[in-house]
């Protein structure tokens, strides 16, 4: 049978729909297990940490670097819903793409609702000026930068292939129409306006053409998040541009970043091949 239209769906229904924690058992462990990969790579390489680029608290940026010198740079942006968790967890999502090569930069912003997803896109935005102004700054010649994210994280790093600091995306389990998520609980903290439902959903927006972007997401997600991320792909494809689908079997909301933290993991390698052009 086919999934239902969210449109159709009542509140509560709609609130499961889009309850990712809530459908993963181990959610809790896998975010308590990133945490702990992140604090040992944090404390590894201190060199680079807590980057500001702008006035609040969260605006900082985690860079790991290696030893290549003008490596491509993977721009990533965790998830929450935008209103949850931290870049500071997230620094293991550096491992695999560091090992091929790859420098990493985990980018952190202000929540909801401090503050509003207007903000945190301009946030983000402005992370990734900073990060173009440091090479310029270095005298490092323009290197690619590929834009990627989770979750909240992915819809953010969608929304950003508008700016021309990005040359790419890798857009993980993400949310590119925010219609939906303006009718659940979720918007007690967004508060979404009908004019940022149409400016910040991925999927209503034109963008900058010729940005190629991969679309992840688990085949084991849930129905909506899946609905999402093939409408989007499908609707960039119908369009012309760049970039294509890749969905993972076996994996869930949470489980699916394994295949980033794994060097020959599919995210990683999707990584890789989006920063070589």
């Amino acid at each position: 049978m086919p999934d239902a239209d969210w449109r159709t769906l009542d509140a509560d229904a709609l609130d499961r729909a889009y309850d990712n924690r809530g459908a993963v058992a181990d959610s809790a462990a896998r975010l308590a297990g990133w945490r702990a990969r992140s604090a040992v790579l944090r404390a590894e390489r201190p060199g680079t940490l807590d980057i500001p680029y702008g006035p609040r608290p969260r605006n900082r940026i985690d860079l790991f670097e290696g030893d290549g010198g003008n490596a491509p740079l993977l721009a990533f942006v965790h998830g929450g819903y935008w209103q949850r968790n931290a870049r500071e967890d997230f620094g293991c999502m550096a491992l695999g793409p560091l090992a091929l090569g790859l420098d990493v930069a985990l980018i952190g912003y202000t929540l909801a609702p401090e503050a509003t997803l207007s903000e945190i896109a301009d946030e983000i935005g402005a992370a990734l000026r900073l990060l173009r102004a440091r090479d310029e700054a270095a005298g490092r010649p323009r290197r690619r930068l590929v834009a990627s994210g989770w979750s909240a994280g992915g819809h953010l790093a969608a929304l950003s292939c508008q700016w021309p600091e990005v040359d790419a995306a890798l857009c993980i389990s993400g949310i590119y129409d925010l219609a939906p998520i303006r009718r659940t609980g979720l918007n007690e903290a967004l508060r979404l306006t009908e004019d940022e439902v149409a400016t910040l959903s991925p999927m209503r927006l034109g963008g900058r053409r010729g940005v190629p972007v991969t679309v992840a997401y688990g085949l084991c997600e849930l129905p909506e998040l899946q609905r999402q991320s093939r409408d989007y792909a499908a609707l960039r494809q119908a369009s012309g541009e760049p970039g294509g689908l890749l969905p993972l079997a076996a994996h869930d909301h949470f489980s699916i970043l394994d295949a980033m933290i794994a060097p020959d993991g599919a995210l990683a390698q999707a990584a890789l091949a989006l920063a070589r052009g």
